[in-house]
């Protein structure tokens, strides 16, 4: 039997998770990508199959602001944005999508800025 390797394994968590999540045109769905050195967050409304907000740490805002911060840090700065990308385009409640990675770090201090910012989920 082959091991999979930890791409394979957060894959397949995240198909596990995807199972329950799922958004909706009143609840869509805050999808978070986390790389090496980046960290990805986008709200998709899965019944359409359209990303309504996206922040990442390759805007030029969050790139020019990130200067000298923890990836944690900058993970709250894309978790800010999001939140107020999505409040001003009306959207107040998210499910959130966590993409397989443990709730902990740099996923867990997006969450809690975009939930400090005004998102409930």
């Amino acid at each position: 039997m082959a091991k999979t390797n930890p791409r394979q394994a957060r894959q397949k968590r995240h198909n596990r998770v995807r199972l329950t999540v799922s958004g909706t045109t009143e609840r869509p769905r805050l999808c978070v990508f986390r790389s090496l050195n980046h960290i990805y967050a986008q709200i998709i409304d899965d019944n359409k199959g359209q990303t309504l907000v996206a922040a990442s740490t390759l805007d030029a805002e969050i790139k020019s602001g990130a200067d000298g911060k923890s990836k944690t840090g900058i993970a709250q700065m894309v978790g800010t944005a999001v939140a107020k990308k999505a409040i001003s385009s009306g959207i107040k409640q998210v499910a959130f999508d966590r993409g397989g990675y443990q709730y902990h770090g740099r996923v867990k201090a997006l969450a809690d800025a975009a939930r400090e910012a005004g998102l409930k989920f």
